[in-house]
């Protein structure tokens, strides 16, 4: 997949300065509001988040479509399953 800008995305959750488990909490929150197949974007500064989201996708069933290492910090795309 390309840009992640270029995904249609249906929410955004701005974690960043939240560590472990908080930006989880609040994508697992965000997750809950949206309907099967939409796109949820989250920002995270967490160095661990990768391994997190990675670990919350498998055990939740939801895609995660993409992350990706920005300057100051992750974004990650995670579909609802």
């Amino acid at each position: 997949m390309g840009n992640p800008l270029e995904v249609q995305v249906d929410k955004e959750v701005d974690a960043k300065g939240l560590n472990c488990p908080l930006p989880i909490l609040r994508a697992k929150k965000a997750l809950a509001e949206l309907q099967t197949g939409q796109v949820l974007r989250i920002y995270s500064t967490d160095p661990g988040s990768v391994r997190d989201f990675t670990a919350f996708a498998k055990q939740t069933g939801n895609e995660l479509l993409e992350h990706k290492e920005l300057e100051d910090g992750f974004v990650f795309l995670i579909k609802r399953r």
